[in-house]
Order: structure tokens, then sequence, then C-alpha cells
């Protein structure tokens, strides 16, 4: 199922996807994905959008055609916007080692991100006061639908609800990257702040079941910055192109090790490491600024895109 999930008169609504650019609501997901995923009611979800077609959704039923509504337009919302956990996969790509001249680690990178961090696609991405080196990096999300506690790879596929395009804004300088530092400043190498203050969590709306996605490792993943000033305002600049074949640790690694000692519970989101290109690295270092676009984008699933506003601008709205 392509599910996408929108803000309706009545609170939060998900829909399944036609193949038209359209959507049918689907009253098995009241609440929300979150919720749902949380409920157990995937298979009512499954059983719901069997009944509108025998087709996934996509070719619909007369009867459900009629209930169908232009997807432009709809206020989106993050596909999961209250996961109970945000377990991050930091240097999980070789070509982003490589860009860095670091070796292969040991064991899989963690660290967390909050609720607070999340926005939808087309809210804006706040640039906190005392950075100046604000960072994207386009990550596969994977959404957990079943427990997984101490479980082996061989079974940790079983756990996995969905996939969602999600971008972990980083502030370089805080993050303590030499290449994001002035003459003589030093980072307080603090991850939480720099990757956890508000905002940093874009998220799109759109939720694609696992049994969609036949090789979540062979996924196109790409982003952009949109200059919101100079020569090339308005246009995508290219940052990352990569593929999740990339991944050093592949998804049922990652729930394996995580879930010895964390125990992962539906409706959380495993982020699961970015491909090289990110602009920290580049010649020169290339940082989101305010009046900027960033766009990320997975194949198969979808894209989220936000522009970029000053702590100053935040705070007056």
């Amino acid at each position: 199922m392509r599910l996408t999930t929108w803000l309706a008169d009545d609170g939060p609504a998900v829909g399944v996807l036609t193949s038209d650019d359209r959507v049918v609501r689907l009253a098995s997901a009241e609440g929300g994905l979150d919720l749902a995923l949380v409920d157990g009611r995937l298979d009512d979800l499954r059983a719901e959008v069997a009944g509108l077609s025998g087709h996934g959704g996509r070719e619909l039923t007369a009867r459900a055609a009629a209930r169908a509504i232009p997807l432009a337009g709809l206020q989106p919302l993050p596909a999961l916007e209250y996961p109970g956990k945000i377990v991050c996969v930091g240097l999980n790509y070789r070509d982003h080692l490589e860009e860095q001249h670091l070796e292969m680690p040991d064991r899989p990178l963690l660290f967390a991100k909050f609720s607070n961090t999340i926005v939808a696609d087309g809210e804006p991405i706040v640039r906190p006061q005392g950075t100046r080196a604000l960072d994207l990096e386009v990550e596969l999300g994977v959404a957990i639908g079943r427990t997984a506690r101490r479980i082996d790879a061989a079974d940790a596929m079983a756990c996995v609800a969905g996939y969602l395009v999600v971008n972990d804004i980083s502030a370089r300088d805080w993050q303590g990257s030499r290449a994001a530092l002035a003459p003589g400043e030093r980072g307080d190498g603090q991850w939480l702040r720099a990757k956890g203050s508000d905002t940093f969590f874009p998220i799109g709306p759109v939720f694609v079941t696992a049994d969609e996605i036949a090789d979540p490792h062979a996924l196109r993943l790409r982003s952009w910055r949109i200059p919101g000033a100079g020569p090339a305002a308005g246009s995508r600049q290219p940052m990352q192109d990569g593929s999740t074949a990339g991944m050093l640790w592949r998804i049922p690694e990652l729930i394996a090790f995580v879930s010895r000692q964390i125990t992962l519970e539906p409706g959380d989101i495993l982020s699961t490491g970015t491909p090289a290109g990110v602009g920290v690295f580049r010649d020169p270092p290339v940082f989101l600024e305010p009046g900027d676009r960033v766009r990320c984008e997975i194949e198969g699933i979808g894209s989220v895109e936000n522009p970029i506003v000053d702590w100053t601008a935040a705070d007056a709205t």
C-alpha cells in the first residue's frame, strides 16, 4: 500500500494513493498512522484497501472512485507524527565514510531524535541562534510495526511495517565538524542539540508498506539545495545521489543490533543513515541559508521539501 497523511477539517487523515494522484480516506486509520501501528491495525488498513479494489487501491471500484479527492491542495502531515522513539544511525554508508576519510566503525553508531524535531513537508526548518552551518541528510526511515526485542537479524524484517522519507538536519559547527568551524573555534560535540534541535527531522507524508518495496536495499536517494538568493536562486543544486545498496549495516542487522538493549515498538522510526554528498564535506562547504529550500527524495517512496528560516523570523510568526 502507498498511503499518505494530511490535515483534514476534523483532524489527521490517512488515505490510499491512487495512480492518478488522488487519495481515498481510510476509516480504519482514523487518528493517524502512529496510532494505527500502535494499535496493530495495519491488517485492518489492508482489508479496507482490498475492499476498494483488487489492485492495492490503484484501480478503484466505481463506489470508491466517487470518494477519491485530489491530492493537490491537501495540507500534508508527517507520515508518522508522534513516534515513540526515533533511533538514528550515523556513518552507515561507505561513500559517506570515504568523503570524511574515516575507517569503518566496529559497530553501528546510534543517536536519538525526539518529537520536537519533526516537521511536515512544506513546513520551515528553523536555523537556531548560534549556528551558521546547517546541513542536510536524506535518509530511509523504517517504521516498526511489531515489537522487536533481542531479535535475530534473520527475523528482523518481519518487524518492519513500512518506509518513509526523512531528512536528518544537522548543525555541523555544534557537531564539531572541522570544516564548519572558524579558525580557533571549537565545536562542542553535542550531537543532541546538533541533530536534535526543533524542526531538525522533516518527514514526508507518504508511507509505503514493506510488501510494496521489493528490496529496500536497492533504492536511489537524492537531495537538493534550492538557493533563495544569488545567480542560481530557485534552481535545484544537486547534493546527494546514492543508493541504499551502500549501507554498511542493512536493516535486519540494524534492528538486531538496536533491539539487543533498546526494545523497538510499533510506531518507532529507525533512520538508517545517509550517503555521500552532504554540504560540510564539499570544497568549499555548502550550508543551508535562510531563504533556501531543501528537498530529499527516495525512489519508490516520495519526497519531503522544506524552506529554511532564521530563528528570528520563526519567533516573529
